[in-house]
């Protein structure tokens, strides 16, 4: 018999509204892996497996047939306020704290049926300093940031689904690392309501899943919109993929620029249409401006920490955000302004293309839990503001896992899921 934790979410939930599966079975499926391997992998905040049991034991009484997310454990990254566990925020300021509400993303989750299993480690307030996660593929590397539980979780099969959110590659490069899909939606997709917030420009709420069609259904469930079954419906034709590694091309690894040209030689023979295309200047400016806008909004965003508890941030943030406060105003002004100069010469930059495809990370997950790796692949993608979709491509040198980035227009959410799981399909095929 299948292990209920190794089940997709979409089957999972499948069977549950089937009543062919129980929550409570789920549950227990999942904190039985959970017991063997979360002293080694360390990816939870708080967890409280009585609780979770109990949360569980409730959905099934309550009836589940008609959610769809029914019975699904779902991972929480502690950015995100819940009413019945500690909201930590990753840092010792806020320790012990207990939100009087759950943040809307977690409230649309649990009224679709999933049920909260716990808080995912998230770096310090998902910046730079990493907290205790290690990569489930080999526990002397990272699993990248800062949304590293989650991905980590997902990937030990702790979960089968898990939030996240990103600033800069929060989501597409932990989940590249961990070897599972990341999804980021356009931007404002998932409501930030009971968020801990830093950049009132960048942060995006996404899902972090073992499967493209997973981040589908979650997302979707929450939203209310039809993102499809990507593993369900073809595309009727293949697409048109604009290859592009963009302006921090020479930052990607040996084994990141051969799996490029190996994913579009597998989608060619697939029938798919791919062509080199480079970012045009107004795009690729918004790169250059992404590190004042991320910076200076943070600093707003932690003046009172900066103010009543400085002492207890970390070095590095300390650093980041006094050099932010050094700042101009008028450069952050600026910054925004290059933003939306870029996000509105995007869609003429991949015109006659479905999908930009694009590496999710530099390269494996590096050695060590102290830095958990460059988004130099992800920022440019987030201050567009655009879907952006990692799946599963392989390994590399060292055994690690590989991603490859999907990256659609604003809006075209359900396209961009679509697309990528046909590239995931045409690669590993």
């Amino acid at each position: 018999m299948t292990d209920p934790a190794a089940l997709s979410a979409t089957e999972a939930a499948r069977r549950i509204r089937a009543g062919r599966l129980s929550a409570a079975a789920l549950m227990e499926a999942c904190l039985d892996r959970i017991a063997r391997r979360e002293p080694e992998i360390r990816a939870f905040a708080w967890l409280d497996p009585a609780a979770a049991r109990r949360a569980a034991e409730r959905a099934d009484r309550a009836g589940l047939a008609d959610k769809p997310l029914a019975g699904l454990p779902l991972g929480v990254k502690d950015v995100l306020d819940t009413a019945d566990l500690p909201s930590q925020y990753g840092s010792p300021i806020w320790a012990g704290h207990r939100p009087r509400a759950d943040a809307a993303a977690v409230a649309l989750a649990r009224a679709a049926g999933a049920v909260v299993i716990g808080k995912t480690v998230t770096t310090e307030f998902a910046t730079r300093h990493p907290g205790p996660t290690a990569n489930p593929h080999n526990p002397r590397h990272t699993p990248g940031g800062s949304s590293s539980g989650s991905a980590a979780g997902l990937a030990a099969g702790f979960f089968p689904l898990a939030f996240g959110t990103q600033t800069a590659g929060s989501i597409i490069r932990p989940a590249a690392f961990c070897g599972v899909v990341g999804y980021k939606p356009s931007f404002g997709t998932i409501h930030r309501g009971g968020m801990k917030v830093m950049s009132e420009s960048l942060d995006t709420i996404g899902m972090m899943a073992r499967s493209v069609a997973d981040c589908a259904l979650a997302v979707g469930a929450m939203t209310g919109r039809d993102l499809g079954d990507p593993e369900a419906s073809k595309p009727e034709r293949a697409p048109r993929l604009a290859l592009c590694l963009g302006p921090t091309a020479e930052r990607a690894a040996p084994e990141t620029r051969a799996l490029l040209d190996r994913a579009a030689e597998a989608c060619r023979r697939a029938g798919a249409t791919v062509e080199p295309r480079e970012m045009p200047p107004a795009v690729a400016r918004a790169l250059e401006w992404h590190g004042h806008v991320m910076n200076m909004e943070s600093a707003q965003a932690l003046a009172w920490e900066l103010a009543e508890a400085r002492a207890q941030l970390s070095g590095v943030l300390r650093e980041r955000m006094d050099w932010a406060r050094a700042q101009p105003p008028a450069a952050l002004e600026e910054g925004r302004a290059a933003f939306a100069a870029a996000r509105a010469a995007f869609p003429a930059a991949i015109e006659g293309f479905d999908a930009v495809l694009t590496p999710s990370a530099p390269g494996e997950a590096p050695e060590g839990l102290g830095w958990t790796g460059d988004p130099a692949f992800n920022a440019l993608w987030t201050a567009l503001g655009v879907p952006c979709v990692t799946v599963p491509a392989g390994v590399g040198p060292r055994g690690l896992p590989l991603g490859l980035q999907i990256v659609g227009r604003v809006g075209e959410d359900a396209q961009t899921l679509a697309w990528a799981e046909w590239v995931r399909q045409a690669v590993a095929g």
